[in-house]
């Protein structure tokens, strides 16, 4: 094929079809995204299942079970809202976020993360001074809807005040844990699923084999507060790392979140490049000048 069939048949190419396609192929990936990790992949496995069935026992001649099977058919629909009824009202709270429809607006993003960071780090110390328990799961990508649905919905603003009371010893809540979804708190006081890795060391007590169990079975980041000694833990991948400093950590969750660098504002190396192109005419003008 020359130059000029190759260009024919970019001429006859519908790009309105090709961007349909894309369209679709990114929408039915950013829904899987949002059912991983809840129940929604166990369904859609089950339904699965029910149409194999379909299939094989009508092949096979298995009257009785097609009819069983096909009878159930009309009750589909109703079946499918009920069975995925929170999924469902969670993937339309999500269309209505800007986290959705991708990163593009990372500074919105950037100010309302690194305001929650701050806060949590400004909680976590205080707790950790007073030795007070405390276990602040956040989501990333992978949803957390089953550990949400073992708590308390709180939808609140991320403060540090909110926090230091959901954990003051004595408070219903105090036990279970925190759920941080886009900056906000969706609920607390949740269970969360304990480790059986062999690896972790029997000292190790509930909350950070909690930390760790969630780790393994998502992509969340999990801080822990030691009621014990005060210490200050963060799990990702299963993996625990204790004895972190304020500093550390808020420059471990800034990274972790994909805020920044976590240490300086986004905008902060275009400032450091201005300021030396500023020093460097200013330098330049005054050998002219010399």
């Amino acid at each position: 094929m020359d130059a000029s069939q190759v260009w024919s048949a970019l001429r006859s190419l519908n790009y309105l079809v090709v961007v349909d396609i894309l369209c679709v192929a990114w929408l039915l990936y950013r829904l899987l995204l949002l059912a991983k990790g809840t129940r929604a992949l166990q369904i859609i496995g089950g339904l699965m299942i029910f149409f194999l069935a379909v299939v094989l026992s009508e092949r096979l001649q298995l009257q009785t079970l097609h009819w069983l099977l096909e009878k159930a058919f009309p009750l589909g629909p109703v079946a499918l809202v009920i069975l995925f009824l929170p999924e469902l009202r969670h993937a339309l709270e999500e269309f209505g976020r800007l986290r959705f429809w991708g990163q593009s607006l990372g500074l919105l993003k950037t100010e309302e993360m690194s305001q929650m960071i701050g806060e949590v780090v400004r909680a976590v110390s205080t707790m950790a001074v007073k030795r007070i328990g405390a276990l602040i799961v956040f989501e990333r990508e992978n949803g957390l809807e089953d550990i949400i649905a073992t708590g308390t919905p709180i939808n609140a603003q991320t403060t540090s005040e909110l926090l230091g009371t959901i954990f003051h010893e004595g408070t219903p809540l105090h036990d279970g844990a925190v759920v941080i979804r886009n900056a906000r708190i969706v609920a607390a006081g949740c269970t969360l699923p304990l480790t059986a890795s062999p690896k972790v060391d029997a000292a190790v007590h509930t909350r950070h084999k909690a930390a760790i169990g969630m780790t393994e079975e998502s992509d969340a980041v999990v801080v822990v507060v030691s009621e014990e000694t005060g210490t200050i833990s963060i799990a990702v991948d299963g993996k625990l790392k204790r004895g972190l400093r304020d500093d550390t950590l808020r420059e471990r969750l800034m990274e972790l979140l994909q805020v920044g660098d976590g240490r300086t504002p986004p905008w902060a190396p275009i400032g450091q490049v201005a300021t030396r192109v500023g020093d460097a005419l200013k330098t330049a003008g005054g050998r002219r000048r010399g």
